[in-house]
């Protein structure tokens, strides 16, 4: 299924060319007739800027995609976008379609950042006009999402999760077909993309952070504790001002910090006491939750001594409760 990229000649300024690798994965029967019927969505997708027309369209009538691949934009790779537009003009086209419930204006299908920039110049964006159905529309902008080599993996997993939202098919073979990955990475996207949107959005693209490492960090948030923890993190102040490769890295810091200060166990405090005359001894440890105390003597007063104290519990117990009471009431 993997085809040579058919949005090569229209990619952003500047940008450069990832091969996708190919979907590998079994079909058979109502499956292998959707991906069929995908594959002809497909080759029609890839023939969507051959030989057409390049007209110039007013940006305020063009609204964004019913489904985005990129949450934000990078703010120094627009500013660079926009300067070389303004030099050289525009010379890739976006991609647009006839809007299906508002005549006269379109959707862009991808170009958001060059429709951008052409907005902030004031200028119209050059542009190619096509007939779509939705489907059609998901594989022509997840294909060209794949052609990106700029696309952080936690955009390419949200996108994923949009998609996988809209129920095209019951086995995301539209989501598979468009993104060009296999089911394990599609299985751990839609796991990270599932991460609460206060925790996605406060970390940010963090582009130099891959599947692997998203993929631990939702691991680490299983945790109730943990997913509290991460909630609270991210609305610190202060969290937002440091770069998203080091937000997703001080999340995971603190995280596995708070684990293993709740997994290390309290030192053992030991203590020793022996009467005047020395005929016995006695050993105590405490660790928090246990006491022990072991009795030793060179007679038969040690076992006659932890008779007494089992004995005498009951009293002892109540004096104990006694005097924590009076201190509660006293402090």
């Amino acid at each position: 299924m993997a085809r040579k990229n058919p949005f090569a000649s229209i990619l952003d300024d500047g940008e450069r060319l990832a091969t996708p690798s190919a979907v590998q994965y079994a079909a058979k029967g109502a499956s292998r007739s959707i991906l069929n019927s995908l594959d002809e969505m497909a080759a029609r997708a890839d023939k969507l800027v051959e030989g057409e027309t390049i007209v110039e369209i007013e940006p305020d009538l063009i609204d964004p995609s019913f489904v985005r691949d990129r949450r934000a934009d990078d703010e120094e790779e627009f500013a660079e976008l926009l300067e070389a537009i303004r030099a050289g003009g525009q010379n890739s086209p976006i991609l647009v379609r006839p809007h299906s419930s508002a005549p006269g204006r379109y959707m862009v299908v991808f170009g958001h950042r060059r429709l951008k920039v052409a907005k902030t110049l004031g200028r119209k964006v050059r542009a190619i006009v096509k007939d779509m159905q939705d489907r059609e529309h998901v594989l022509a902008l997840g294909h060209e999402n794949s052609a990106r080599a700029n696309v952080p993996f936690i955009e390419r997993a949200r996108f994923a999760a949009d998609v996988a939202r809209l129920r095209y098919d019951e086995d995301n073979a539209t989501i598979l077909s468009a993104l060009s990955v296999d089911r394990t990475t599609l299985s751990k996207m839609l796991s990270v993309a599932s991460l609460p949107e206060a925790i996605l959005d406060g970390i940010g693209e963090a582009k130099a952070v891959g599947r692997d490492r998203w993929y631990d960090l939702k691991l680490l948030l299983d945790n109730p504790a943990n997913l509290e923890l991460a909630v609270t993190l991210v609305a610190e102040d202060g969290f937002a001002s440091v770069a998203s490769e080091a937000r997703f890295d001080l999340l995971v810091q603190r995280l596995k910090s708070a684990t293993s200060r709740k997994r290390a166990k309290p030192k053992p405090v030991k203590r020793s006491w022996a009467p005047r005359d020395a005929s016995m001894s006695a050993e105590m440890i405490g660790d928090g939750k246990r006491f022990t105390m072991a009795v030793k003597s060179k007679n038969a007063d040690a076992r006659e001594f932890g008779e007494f104290l089992s004995e005498n519990l009951d009293q002892l117990y109540e004096a104990f409760r006694g005097r924590t009471s009076t201190i509660s009431e006293g402090g």
